[in-house]
């Protein structure tokens, strides 16, 4: 899916939210972008919701660990039982699971109510910057994938768990966790993309 918004050459007529941005390349985006203010404040809305309806704080990582024990359970089931991680974080459907699943319902029906459904193998900075093959950008997300994983299980929480709802219980683990996300992006983003454009 992607970025929202669609490049097209600078200085055709735009049904966008805000004003172009124009590229070195001669190329403008139209940046189809939510207000930070209310994307944030219904944010806020939903961990508060989820506090309320389901006595658990916001968080995301964990659905995929008991999704990996789901699917272990299919070829080794001795392993999901007796394994320690296992008989802490039980591979069940749980609210966390739910509320992963609703990112993505969520995503979908966003993109297609705002008309900004596109599939895409290789988003646009990828393929200007690396070229259009599918291999390497499935590589390179499948080993960033598997790194913030990583990181975010040997932390005991992501971006939602310590970011979102660490913040918003004022905890010392949310606002360290946060600085860490924030500069562990800006780095990654500029070895990978570089500069970027102005």
């Amino acid at each position: 899916m992607g970025y929202p918004g669609k490049w097209r050459k600078a200085g055709a007529t735009s049904p966008a939210l805000r004003e172009p941005m124009t590229r070195r390349d001669g190329m403008a985006h139209d940046a189809k972008a939510w207000s930070p203010y209310l994307a944030g404040a219904l944010s806020g809305l939903v961990s508060v919701a989820s506090v309320l309806v389901a006595g658990k704080y916001l968080g995301a990582s964990t659905t995929f660990v008991r999704g990996a024990g789901m699917a272990e359970r299919l070829y080794a089931p001795e392993a999901v039982t007796t394994l320690a991680y296992y008989l802490k974080e039980k591979p069940i459907i749980d609210w966390q699971f739910l509320f992963v699943c609703g990112i993505g319902i969520g995503a979908l029906l966003g993109a297609v109510l705002f008309r900004d459904f596109r599939i895409r193998a290789v988003p646009d900075m990828w393929r200007e910057r690396f070229g259009g093959g599918v291999w390497l950008r499935a590589l390179s997300a499948f080993c960033g994938g598997a790194v913030a994983m990583f990181g975010a299980r040997l932390a005991d929480g992501c971006p939602s768990g310590h970011g979102l709802s660490g913040l918003s219980q004022l905890a010392m683990s949310g606002f360290v966790s946060a600085a860490g996300f924030f500069l562990g992006g800006i780095v990654m983003a500029r070895l990978v993309y570089g500069r970027g454009t102005k």
